[in-house]
């Protein structure tokens, strides 16, 4: 049996602790956004806002949606302190619309944003599909979606989450786009270095999908 990550589980998650995540942008979605022009972007499971924030200080018109209310109030603060001056922090913060929504109901603005960008956001399959597909419905014309997430070859190191619920392969979501409306220029496994729950290196792979809506 898997656990219910719903809104009560992230709030326990994120109240347990000061900081959950590192702050810093993940970098697959660092080196995406890098090539691309600022506009709308959708930040779904933005948890404590590190990919949100980053977008903004680009000049990205950002929607950061999450579970939880208790990660989002900690994202919208540290966007309030993350200018370098006050006037900077309250433009950058204006660019960030903080939302709480339950993914599992919630459905995005169809053709809405210029980026979706969904990072690690792991839900059961049943749930998970047809959200991806609203995802990539909020594409815009000429946008871009990209899901990062745990590749199904590193359940090996998540023992207690069934794979074939909570993981996928990028390939697999690839082949949920019509190719009549989207090109895929990235459905890989991809691998990097990472620390198991012992402190021990290990290499963990990431499953990533970058595709542009036509």
């Amino acid at each position: 049996m898997t656990e219910t990550f719903d809104q009560a589980y992230w709030d326990a998650r994120y109240g347990a602790a000061d900081d959950v995540w590192s702050g810093s942008p993940n970098p697959v979605l660092v080196s995406a956004a890098l090539s691309l022009p600022a506009g709308t972007a959708l930040d779904i499971g933005c948890g404590e806002g590190g990919d949100a924030i980053w977008l903004a200080t680009r000049g990205w018109q950002v929607t950061a949606v999450d579970f939880s209310a208790v990660a989002l109030e900690r994202a919208a603060a540290r966007s309030r302190r993350a200018g370098g001056s006050p006037a900077e922090s309250a433009a950058l913060a204006d660019r960030i619309s903080w939302e709480q929504h339950d993914f599992t109901r919630w459905v995005p603005p169809a053709g809405n944003f210029d980026l979706v960008s969904a990072q690690f956001m792991h839900l059961p399959a049943a749930q998970r599909t047809p959200l991806f597909g609203a995802l990539a419905a909020a594409v815009a014309r000429r946008g871009t979606l990209l899901i990062v997430g745990h590749d199904v070859s590193d359940s090996h190191h998540r023992g207690h989450i069934t794979p074939a619920d909570l993981f996928f392969t990028a390939p697999d979501v690839a082949a949920t786009l019509d190719p009549q409306l989207w090109r895929v220029d990235v459905a890989e496994s991809r691998p990097r270095a990472a620390t198991d729950p012992d402190g021990s290196p290990v290499t963990v792979s990431d499953a990533v999908l970058s595709a542009r809506r036509w």
